[in-house]
């Protein structure tokens, strides 16, 4: 967490996160992409946990999970890459994932295994945010995991307040109600969102998803919030790769504009 938490006392630019499904487009390419999108200047990286049903991802993400899990990918697998390239990666990581899964590998081995990994936090979409602080507050502040907790347009003000009580690390803005990959660029509607939530004076830093592709999003994004969140984007650079680390590189450097 304190990788997490240095990210963004340190910085000196708006951060970029970079969200990718492991276990895709190889089995083993995990750690592959974590080193190149560090060696490309990513600020943050989000490693998706695939699952078989992500109600929350567009036909991009769904299908680099499917493909992942054809490929044979399994939470277990994903602990295991992380941690071999952990000594290696400078900035935070953060796994993203669905409950099912977790529940199935079992909470409290997840958490350990996730500290063990050199994770920083937890973006689950689905874990509720009564659930996470009745039950598992104080299970991941044991094992230094921050939860990161998502907020739409149609969240109310009470819920973001109590959202930001609870909140260790940043505030996850979801750009609109639709999945991901769904829409390009951003409406006169979703920058008044922006708008009216910064106008909340949160302690926690806010990072902006859905919707974010390229410079012209990233920048336009950023001047709203601390950072912003590529995923579906970066999924077609995977896609579409001739030479996996120097489209990496070359793409997160585009969004940057280094």
């Amino acid at each position: 967490m304190n990788k997490l938490l240095n990210a963004f006392e340190d910085r000196s630019e708006k951060l970029l996160s970079i969200y990718f499904s492991a276990g895709y487009p190889e089995l083993d390419d995990t750690g592959k992409i974590m080193m190149a999108l560090q060696a490309g200047g990513a600020d943050m990286i989000e490693v998706g946990i695939p699952f078989s049903d992500p109600v929350a991802d567009g036909p991009t993400i769904q299908n680099s999970n499917k493909i992942a899990l054809d490929n044979g990918i399994t939470l277990k697998k994903i602990l295991a890459q992380v941690a071999e390239v952990q000594k290696k990666i400078r900035i935070p990581v953060i796994l993203m994932g669905y409950l099912n899964p977790i529940y199935q590998y079992g909470m409290e081995k997840f958490c350990l295994y996730c500290q063990k990994a050199g994770v920083s936090g937890l973006i689950i979409p689905d874990l509720p945010v009564q659930e996470y602080k009745n039950e598992y507050e104080s299970l991941f502040q044991k094992h230094h995991l921050a939860n990161i907790f998502l907020i739409t347009p149609q969240t109310s003000e009470a819920r973001i307040r109590e959202i930001d009580r609870l909140s260790n690390s940043f505030i996850y803005m979801v750009s609109s109600a639709s999945t991901t990959g769904a829409r390009k660029g951003l409406s006169t509607d979703q920058i008044d969102y922006f708008k009216r939530v910064g106008g909340m004076n949160l302690k926690s830093p806010l990072m902006i998803g859905f919707g974010i592709s390229d410079h012209q999003s990233f920048t336009l994004a950023t001047k709203y919030a601390d950072g912003a969140i590529i995923g579906s984007a970066f999924i077609n650079v995977l896609k579409n790769s001739d030479n996996l680390e120097e489209n990496i590189v070359a793409y997160v450097r585009s969004v940057k504009g280094n």
